[in-house]
């Protein structure tokens, strides 16, 4: 989105910089009403949405006009989103619009509230068949089916249509109930621990993301602190795999950098690491990539949509889709389990005790490093 919204911020400006440089060129009459798309469906989501808004023209500056909601809108739009199996649409989704209000108010762009169109499913479990009898559209979507997008914009004026298959198929070695993370070895001697994606499905890119959460504590009361870990990037190629490499000395220093300086803190505990995989379609990546900052002198970039608009309109955007998995790995799982642990024991000394988090008052609760009697010297009291 944060790409979109840039690309549409240069088109606005561009126009405004070309309209300040004769004031007896009209631009208006050159206009053709442009669409701006941009939908991502994950199997993993509840809520799906989709952003669909107007490109701008008009007098003055376009630095003043993309302030104005209204400016980005179009009367009326009519949205749906169809499942297809087999090349039988079995089920269509009326896009509902809402205001969304987390829009960061310092962009070129109105903020903090925007409309968006949406519509739900469940997350696949037991509680998804219950209700998916009562209403089929609440089922999650289908890895296997595509989906087709088309929205009527101001009461037929013209369409926009687009058509995405789903991203399947990414796994990982990390799911393991035994897979622990090793950061540090000897004191002060920091090693790696891999991330595989194994790209069994259809993904063109994948990424990596760790959330590394630990507890604050004041007495008894505590607070959650966690911080997001970006591993890495890159393209791929389906029925292929990609490992990312979790640097320990990287981790014991955005650890440092990520406490609070609250010096009421009386000591902080390891809780757990989220693994968050992604991997996107081969026409998310295209996008991507054709947005992505010019290498050369010329900065002449061609463009990419995979949508399709009639009645000689415009469009920019896209229509794709986009697979999330997560991992969630305790510090540890229960007492009978000890063996079981998010990091290992050397790394959690190195967390408590090392030349970079030492000093931090981290201890170990895990059961493991509390045996009666056999207490490790960075156990918590």
């Amino acid at each position: 989105m944060n790409r979109l919204i840039k690309v549409f911020a240069f088109f606005s400006i561009s126009l405004g910089f070309l309209n300040s440089c004769q004031e007896d060129i009209v631009l208006d009459g050159d206009f053709v009403e442009t669409a701006v798309v941009y939908g991502l469906l994950d199997q993993a989501d509840s809520i799906h949405f989709v952003k669909i808004t107007r490109a701008f023209i008009g007098p003055g500056s376009a630095l003043d006009i993309a302030k104005i909601p209204d400016s980005s809108y179009f009367d009326q739009v009519e949205a749906t989103i169809s499942e297809v199996l087999n090349g039988q649409i079995v089920r269509t989704w009326i896009l509902k619009d809402t205001l969304v209000q987390d829009k960061d108010t310092n962009g070129l762009f109105y903020g903090p509230k925007q409309v968006a169109y949406y519509f739900k499913t469940l997350p696949t479990g037991p509680f998804e068949t219950i209700q998916a009898s009562v209403d089929p559209l609440l089922s999650s979507l289908k890895p296997l089916a595509t989906y087709r997008f088309k929205a009527i914009i101001n009461g037929g004026e013209f369409e926009v249509s687009g058509e995405t298959e789903l991203v399947h198929g990414m796994t990982s070695p990390t799911a393991s109930q035994n897979y622990t993370f090793k950061f540090a070895n000897d004191p002060g001697v920091y090693i790696s621990s891999g991330v595989s994606i194994s790209n069994t499905g259809n993904a063109h890119i994948t990424s990596a993301h760790l959330d590394v959460l630990f507890n604050e504590f004041q007495g008894t009361a505590f607070n959650e602190k966690s911080f997001r870990w970006k591993l890495g990037e890159s393209a791929v190629e389906p029925y292929s795999s990609r490992t990312y490499s979790a640097v320990g000395r990287t981790f014991y220093d955005l650890v440092k950098s990520n406490v609070s300086n609250d010096p009421n803190i009386d000591k902080r505990t390891f809780k757990a690491i989220r693994i968050i995989l992604t991997g996107g379609a081969e026409d998310l990546y295209n996008y991507m990539s054709v947005n992505s900052p010019s290498s050369t002198l010329a900065q002449s970039k061609p463009t990419f949509t995979n949508l399709s608009v009639s009645n000689g309109k415009r469009v920019v955007g896209i229509f794709s889709s986009r697979q999330t998995v997560t991992y969630y790995k305790p510090f540890y799982t229960s007492p009978q389990q000890a063996y079981i642990r998010a990091i290992d024991k050397k790394s959690t000394r190195e967390l408590c005790i090392g030349p970079i988090t030492g000093f931090l008052l981290f201890c170990s609760n895990h059961p493991g490093d509390n045996i009666v009697g056999q207490e490790e010297s960075f156990a918590c009291n």
